[in-house]
């Protein structure tokens, strides 16, 4: 039985409502992902609502949300949220820091970050591999025999798009076979027009800002950001791997709560989801890719012998260089 088949089955045993829940500050991908399994459940006899916590920050996201018509609820406005009912997880699993426990039971979890282990899911579909939570819903279309609707094919591609920086980047060959048997039901010129809209003017002043915190140490770079949000801290760590010479970047933002890391590494002998788990050691949680990664350290788990800055160096430029000598 194909998977989106053995997840409505699971999800038509649901005692209650069915939610669909991204990570709390849903970007391109988790938008997407979450639009097009929702409208697919619908088509097989699921329906569900997709909600999420914290914010929508990116300028592109804004705008997929008001092109596609698409009803992603904060959770604090849907009042019918209990113990009896389901949610499906996606683009992120249990126990992230970027994920914030709902009362409802997670029953199901669709991903493509690093395995956090066996969580108690009734279903699961979690594949590091791929590049893009966007791809495995297109494949779940496919599978099921149902054509996407001209606005689902388009959020998806662009999801692909936009997590794959172009198809470049820790990109699978599903990635690819989505994209392209997607593509014929694309609006291209939807997609030209988020493309156009993917900061806001006042991140201008945020990007200048940033980068003049840049610090290159061989071939890792350093960027350092005040309270600065998830967004704008991985579309910068974006900027700086295409510094000459540069191959690996931490960037790191300090904030009341904590300091939120994001890496990249454009080289093979340097795994960014490895790195970040090396920084935040005992201290946090982090995880992701082969090329990009995040991870957290609450401030009450800062060791206070050494500084943020001195304290990310170290262990970022040890691990780099442990991996160079193995």
């Amino acid at each position: 039985m194909a998977r989106i088949h053995e997840l409505v089955e699971l999800l038509k045993q649901a005692p209650d409502e069915v939610f669909v829940q991204p990570h709390n500050v849903p970007d391109p991908d988790a938008i997407a992902s979450s639009f097009g399994l929702s409208q697919l459940l619908a088509k097989l006899g699921v329906p569900t609502v997709v909600v999420y916590e914290d914010e929508i920050e990116k300028a592109n996201s804004v705008t997929m949300l008001r092109a596609f018509g698409i009803d992603m609820r904060h959770s604090a406005e849907v009042h019918t949220l209990g113990s009896e009912d389901w949610t499906v997880l996606v683009d992120v699993q249990k126990d992230n820091s970027n994920l914030t426990n709902l009362v409802t039971d997670e029953v199901a979890c669709i991903d493509h970050h690093q395995y956090n282990g066996p969580k108690g899911y009734r279903f699961e579909d979690v594949r590091p591999e791929v590049g893009s939570c966007s791809a495995i819903i297109a494949q779940y279309y496919q599978e099921a025999d149902v054509e996407p609707s001209p606005s689902v094919a388009t959020a998806l591609v662009y999801g692909i798009f936009m997590d794959t920086d172009n198809l470049t980047r820790g990109v699978n060959s599903l990635d690819i076979d989505m994209f392209y048997w997607l593509y014929r039901h694309v609006d291209i010129a939807l997609i030209n027009d988020l493309k156009a809209n993917q900061i806001t003017r006042a991140d201008l002043h945020d990007y200048a800002r940033a980068f003049e915190t840049v610090e290159v140490y061989g071939e890792i770079g350093f960027l350092r950001l005040e309270n600065a949000n998830d967004s704008l801290l991985g579309a910068a760590s974006d900027i700086v791997i295409t510094i000459s010479g540069v191959n690996v970047v931490v960037s790191y933002s300090i904030r009341e709560s904590g300091i939120k890391y994001s890496t990249r590494s454009v080289t093979p002998s340097v795994n960014a989801g490895a790195l970040v788990r090396a920084i935040v050691d005992g201290h946090g949680i982090g995880g992701g890719h082969n090329s990009m990664a995040g991870g957290f350290i609450k401030a009450t788990a800062m060791p206070n012998d050494r500084s943020v800055d001195t304290f990310t160096r170290v262990r970022a430029v040890g691990f780099v260089e442990r991996t160079k000598s193995e």
